[in-house]
């Protein structure tokens, strides 16, 4: 593989590539609460390997003083070391600021600011997503006199992807990985754009255009009824999934399995543009593992994208190094990471990089029992390990429900899983009770790890603003969703011209002090 080439003499000591190094060092400093996963707590003595000073004031922490460490908030009775409180300062200072956190840790169950017809078959926290990136303003009640003021949690008009068409001058979107095609949905009959969607499982691609026949046969029956008017202008659907290798003519291979039908075309259309000569949005909600960053490659490759909006996930999923000759990486994609050592990002903490920080610290404010189920399992893996060590991390789920059964009913569940027969194996001893005990220290080592996640997730975000900067691009990250209900709130934003106007009071939309300046995100690494 060919060396990466050197960070662009701009980049070089930029505040950016300041916060990666100092994620880097903190990271390495802290390995083992990072690589080890927690079902091995007990078959690999987790516990000891915390510094002495901090396992005595873990040891007699309740769920709500953790909680107050994880979210830098007071608890009183709390007495932490010091270099605990300096290691959680650290954590929170480098990871990217999440928005606010307030308000319910659910969405409503329907979006007040979506027309009805586009919530049908779409999930509260996708119609959440898709409101913050598309909206437009809430659309007009017809219960409330047209000269009644909008409820003060109307969005304000109009919102992220309207923007950057109206910057750009782009009316054609391509939305990568679209699923079931809610958001290319909105966008085109929502906002009257023309929409390629495109997703590699041709079962989706389906259903999406099963949904939007059930839509234009709906728009028939609601008119006269004051309702915000739809576009009734259906997305063009597309299976096939793309390259990360080819170059941006060559944007789509076929799905895998092959879908009927004729051959993909390109949505990018020719050389210098699409088949109108004009340029597209790029979107990605949630493109998971290698799908971010090569919608980031072809984005600086190809002149016929004007823009791009990305909400990443599934961060384990990333392919990292060693590759075979040609199999390009999703980490690290810059340079001036590359170059950084010790770099690197093990599974297990790429994997933690995906979890709900706010979902976890509002199960310990509450003494939640999910908690338990941590222990449970890790309790579990010291039994399967004991009788056949060769089963060891099988990744079993004994169900969803498993922390309100007891432990010798969650065992029963998990032990035929590994292929173990519950009866040979000791669920009463007192050994297990032993661990079982333990439950309270298990949760305070989950706590440290999960201070540390926002931080390997801003690393990996880091790692792409740097990589288009490097490209001459602009861009910058932005809060965009309660993370109380979708953890990836993060949307990066890039396009070929200054992002000024598209950010311009979007300080407003994510309810933080500032707007967000290209190539960071809403707060500057200065303002820690």
């Amino acid at each position: 593989m060919a060396a990466a080439p050197h960070p662009a003499p701009h980049l070089q000591h930029s505040p950016e590539q300041r916060r990666a190094a100092d994620i880097i060092r903190l990271l390495m400093l802290y390995r083992p609460l990072l690589d080890v996963f927690i079902i091995d707590f007990f078959t690999e003595g987790l516990w000891a390997q915390l510094p002495p000073a901090w396992q005595p004031a873990l040891a007699s922490a309740t769920p709500a003083q953790l909680a107050g460490l994880l979210g830098g908030r007071g608890v009183p009775g709390a007495a932490w070391p010091l270099s605990l409180l300096a290691f959680a300062a650290a954590a929170r200072a480098l990871a990217f600021p999440r928005g606010c956190r307030g308000g319910s840790p659910r969405p409503p169950c329907q979006s007040s600011h979506l027309h009805p017809l586009l919530r049908r078959h779409v999930k509260p926290k996708k119609q959440h997503e898709i409101q913050r990136l598309s909206e437009v303003g809430a659309a007009p009640n017809a219960l409330r006199p047209p000269s009644s003021a909008q409820p003060p949690d109307s969005p304000p008009s109009p919102q992220l992807l309207q923007r950057l068409s109206q910057a750009t001058g782009c009316e054609r979107v391509v939305d990568i990985g679209a699923g079931q095609g809610h958001l290319s949905r909105f966008l085109a009959f929502g906002l009257g754009l023309s929409v390629t969607a495109v997703d590699s499982d041709g079962r989706l691609v389906g259903l999406a255009e099963r949904f939007d026949q059930e839509l234009l046969r709906e728009l028939g029956k609601t008119k006269g009824l004051g309702l915000h008017p739809l576009t009734p202008r259906a997305p063009q659907h597309v299976a096939g999934r793309l390259d990360p290798a080819a170059p941006w003519g060559e944007f789509l291979l076929p799905p895998d399995p092959p879908a009927p039908g004729p051959a993909a075309r390109n949505p990018l259309g020719g050389p210098g543009g699409s088949e109108d000569g004009g340029q597209v949005l790029l979107t990605g909600l949630h493109a998971c593992g290698d799908l971010s960053p090569a919608l980031l490659c072809h984005f600086a490759r190809s002149p016929a994208v004007a823009a791009v909006a990305l909400v990443g996930c599934c961060y384990m999923k990333l392919s990292t190094a060693p590759q075979p000759p040609g199999c390009p990486l999703g980490y690290p994609l810059s340079a001036s990471v590359a170059a950084l050592p010790g770099h690197q990002l093990s599974y297990r903490a790429r994997e933690a990089a995906c979890h709900a920080l706010e979902e976890f610290e509002g199960r310990l404010r509450g003494g939640s029992p999910q908690l338990r189920a941590h222990c449970h399992r890790a309790v579990l893996e010291s039994l399967i390990c004991a009788a056949d060590p060769s089963k060891r991390h099988l990744g079993l789920q004994p169900g969803r429900k498993a922390h309100a059964l007891s432990f010798p009913q969650y065992a029963h569940l998990g032990l035929p899983l590994a292929g173990l027969d519950p009866a040979r194996v000791p669920l009463d001893s007192e050994a297990v009770r032993a661990m079982l005990e333990q439950q309270h220290k298990v949760v305070a080592f989950c706590t440290l790890g999960q201070l540390l996640a926002p931080v390997v997730e801003t690393l990996i975000l880091l790692d792409r603003l740097l990589y288009l900067r490097e490209q001459g691009l602009h861009c910058a990250l932005v809060p965009l969703f309660n993370p109380q209900f979708s953890p990836r709130n993060l949307v990066l934003v890039a396009a070929r011209t200054p992002l000024a106007t598209v950010l311009a009071g979007l300080d407003k939309d994510s309810e933080d002090e500032e707007s967000p300046r290209e190539g960071q995100s809403l707060h500057s690494p200065g303002h820690r």
